[in-house]
């Protein structure tokens, strides 16, 4: 049996270690240490304000208004997963944050809507689960996306095919999988039925952060709760029409499993747009890449150029002409993000040095 988080704290004897602290972050807080400050780590935010779990028990933080000064792009504010740097006030229960010590690994995407804009999935996750259902919706090309963007993140990632039950050819769309995740571990399971749980115990151990990540209704909280031990996320019905899911998780939060192990359950994506993924690319379509390097021009646009390697294996079907649209298309949208994100970051510069300005301007005053 396992409990939440709060229930840890006061029947479990916490420590830094349980929460994932280890010998990288006790060296980035040794100068904090030294000024007295104390660590914890972020498990839930809202609005700006921040559970953090600490060996005093669970504090609610806010930033110090010298970190909300300095902070000009999302990634300069904690998420969930980050060690804080904080001051403690025990008696209120509450803490100001005062700096975010660096991430180990960072799991983003690009913010819905136009603007150029960062969201923080998770932070310091040693294994992504990316879980996709093996029903209606199953999706090679948005498995690719996942992957890709788990590489890029500096976690390893590990493909979950859940709801066995609803599929006939587990081992067909498996051995499809494989084709397109190279090197990356695949579990077939029922969270529901408890089929296959087995499977997932050596990625959960003692300071072991697990991120769940995937599509609405793929089964992360029927996940979470079989690997919890209780009813610890809503869990809704597909919808009979689409085999599409409802949207049962709306924050994210971190979790404590009395194994030692470390759960970060997410909202669903509907879409996951990438966000600086260029290494995750190379990895992820390394046999694209490898493809190319035998072309006999160097700066092959492997459209009509004599001896390209690519329209040679898409000619012969070695290469899947899908898996090779869908890495033209992400090279696109990376070129385009690249595009967009080099124009906001001259702005955001330009914004930081006149707001550095005018800081100096008031301290001579």
């Amino acid at each position: 049996m396992v409990f939440i988080f709060t229930q840890i704290l006061e029947e479990l004897h916490l420590n830094l270690q349980t929460l994932g602290w280890n010998s990288y972050f006790e060296e980035q807080f040794e100068q904090y240490k030294q000024q007295g400050y104390e660590v914890g780590r972020v498990t839930l935010e809202h609005k700006k304000i921040y559970r953090v779990a600490t060996e005093q028990g669970e504090l609610l933080s806010e930033v110090s208004g010298k970190l909300r000064f300095q902070a000009f792009e999302r990634q300069d504010y904690p998420a969930v997963g980050d060690w804080v740097v904080i001051s403690p006030r025990i008696e209120e229960q509450k803490a100001t944050i005062h700096a975010i010590l660096p991430r180990k690994s960072k799991f983003s995407r690009k913010a819905a809507g136009p603007k150029m804009d960062e969201q923080i999935v998770a932070t310091n996750v040693d294994t992504v689960f990316l879980v996709n259902a093996l029903n209606s919706d199953f999706n090679l090309r948005r498995i690719e996306r996942y992957v890709l963007t788990a590489w890029e993140s500096g976690a390893n990632p590990v493909i979950i095919l859940s709801k066995v039950d609803l599929c006939e050819n587990v081992e067909e769309k498996i051995q499809e999988v494989e084709s397109i995740a190279f090197g990356v571990p695949i579990h077939a399971i029922g969270a529901e039925q408890n089929i296959g749980l087995e499977q997932l115990t050596p990625y959960i151990y003692e300071g072991q952060t697990i991120a769940l990540l995937g599509s609405s209704g793929v089964g992360k909280s029927t996940l979470t709760n079989a690997l919890f031990g209780s009813v610890k996320q809503d869990v809704r019905s597909i919808r009979e029409d689409d085999g599409r899911g409802r949207h049962t998780t709306t924050h994210r939060e971190l979790i404590v499993l009395e194994s030692g192990g470390i759960l970060i359950d997410t909202p669903g994506m509907r879409e996951l747009q990438l966000w600086d993924a260029e290494d995750g690319l190379s990895q992820s379509f390394s046999d694209i890449e490898e493809l190319a390097e035998s072309c006999r021009f160097r700066d092959c646009s492997h459209a009509k150029e004599p001896g390209c390697a690519i329209q040679l294996a898409l000619l012969e079907g070695t290469l899947d002409k899908n898996r090779y649209a869908s890495y033209v298309k992400l090279q696109r949208e990376l070129a385009f993000l690249e595009r967009k994100e080099n124009r906001q970051a001259k702005l955001a510069e330009k914004a930081r040095m006149k707001q550095l300005t005018n800081g100096q301007k008031k301290n001579k005053k």
